[in-house]
């Protein structure tokens, strides 16, 4: 039987693709759990309207994002905190704290989006990937400076 992928299965294939799979393993796996639709000219046709929606989609978030890169690109953030010895601060600076100073400069970036690995505990520059979309990261400055 012939099948179109709904998701990516594991020794399969990727969505969209269409491959032949024994008639008892899409009847009483594949099919009844939604992963797969029978390949017939119906299918076929929706299916690739679907794709084309997505691509379109997809398309339109890159643009999005891509608009929001090129604001983001010459931006350098200073954010001041309590600093002790050795440059160590009192508390750590996280993707909120980041947010926030977006937001002050009139650029609306949600925290989610943030790629910082672990919270800033001492003063100095970073580097701090903004993850816009899946296939657009965009490096931000920021730079944690002692507020006295």
């Amino acid at each position: 039987m012939e099948v179109i992928l709904k998701e990516d299965i594991a020794n399969l294939g990727k969505i969209g693709d269409i491959v032949r799979v024994r008639d008892g393993y899409a009847r009483n796996y594949l099919l009844p759990r939604g992963l797969v639709l029978e390949a017939n000219k119906k299918n076929l046709r929706t299916f690739e309207h679907q794709k084309k929606l997505v691509g379109d989609q997809k398309q339109k978030i890159l643009r999005q994002a891509k608009s929001v890169g090129d604001q983001l690109n010459g931006v350098s953030l200073v954010i001041a905190m309590k600093v002790g010895e050795e440059g160590r601060l009192f508390g750590s600076v996280t993707n909120i704290h980041i947010e926030k100073a977006l937001k002050a400069k009139g650029l609306n970036v949600d925290r989610r989006k943030i790629q910082l690995a672990e919270p800033i505990k001492s003063a100095g520059e970073y580097e701090v990937p903004v993850r816009l979309s899946a296939d657009l990261t965009v490096p931000l400055k920021v730079s944690v400076v002692s507020d006295s």
